[in-house]
């Protein structure tokens, strides 16, 4: 089904991350792993980690309000919160409503996306057609997400996650701006790849469960290569199709932080230049739901998207999830 999403903008961004650091350095010394291994393979250097006195809805507050300020807005301004999460603070209520409440942005409705790492690209499209449809004026979607606490930090797989948030501010735009097209996508062939056994209605936790460490989150790591590989060039190629736009027409593309090794494929595969995919993986690692407003914000407040470029969002997560959207930047000074 061909979406298409117009009038609906960026007038803000946020981002977040904890101040705890865990280098790959670190990690040699509880973990099988190297530092080396994980830099070539990974593109990961080290990764944030939340204070044990912080949950998802403390890092979604920081990154919210940030974009709240960078849009002009004040709280009251705000029509809707979406938060995007696969950590979410308690099954109920949801991180949104949380998060509300420490924003004090009572004037919102307020809900959580599940779609792990798709769950910001999945956010902004439903978050824009609230717009372009004019239920709501102004739309905060945030992703954010906790993994460490669902990592087990015995495994060789610890290695992969970090903790962090990010923010949008989304409004009404001209004709000749903002967002052109989505293309949202599920195959639930795919659910059991990445995922977290306990702790649903499936699975409760139990003294048994816990000393099984089901808790914690499992991965098949070339499930997720193959299959992000395979899908991100799929979604990039339809929304492209989408627009009417070439490769050649994009001039940032901002993506989920998978890693880097798909990232470069995906590149090579769709035939755009390496310099204008946008990575902060070094940095952070994978934050799942937050990595696409964390790197936006990064590359917003650092002046490296210019006025009128064509920006390519992709995402692919758990599920499986993935999609892709393209949007003209509107920000300008």
């Amino acid at each position: 089904m061909k979406q298409l999403v117009r009038k609906v903008k960026i007038i803000g961004t946020g981002s977040y991350t904890p101040e705890t650091v865990y280098t790959n350095k670190y990690l040699e010394t509880i973990v099988d792993t190297s530092d080396e291994w994980i830099q070539k393979t990974l593109g990961i250097k080290e990764r944030r980690i939340a204070a044990p006195d912080q949950a998802t809805s403390d890092l979604a507050y920081h990154a919210g309000n940030n974009a709240i300020i960078n849009a002009g807005l004040t709280k009251e301004d705000i029509d809707l919160i979406i938060v995007a999460t696969a950590t979410p603070d308690r099954l109920a209520p949801s991180t949104a409503a949380i998060t509300q409440d420490k924003l004090h942005a009572y004037n919102s409705v307020a809900f959580d996306i599940s779609a792990v790492c798709s769950g910001f690209l999945y956010g902004m499209s439903v978050g824009s057609s609230f717009i372009a449809s004019g239920v709501y004026d102004n739309v905060l979607v945030i992703g954010a997400d906790t993994f460490s606490r669902i990592t087990d930090w015995t495994r060789r797989d610890c290695v992969f996650f970090g903790d962090g948030a990010g923010a949008a501010v989304l409004s009404s735009a001209n004709v000749n701006e903002g967002f052109i097209a989505f293309r949202l996508y599920t195959d639930g062939r795919g659910k059991f790849n990445y995922t977290v056994p306990a702790g649903g209605s499936e699975m409760p936790c139990t003294p048994e469960v816990l000393e099984k460490r089901l808790q914690y989150f499992q991965m098949n790591g070339k499930a997720v290569y193959d299959t992000g590989t395979e899908v991100l060039p799929k979604a990039i190629f339809q929304v492209l199709n989408d627009t009417g736009l070439t490769i050649d027409d994009i001039d940032l593309m901002i993506p989920h932080q998978p890693s880097i090794g798909i990232l470069k494929e995906t590149a090579r595969i769709i035939n755009l230049p390496f310099e204008k995919v946008m990575t902060n993986m070094d940095k952070y690692a994978n934050t799942s739901g937050a990595t696409i407003p964390l790197i936006l914000d990064e590359v917003h407040r650092a002046g490296k998207i210019k006025c009128g470029a064509n920006i390519l969002f992709a995402a692919v997560g758990s599920g499986w999830t993935y999609g892709a959207a393209i949007m003209k930047w509107s920000m300008c000074k």
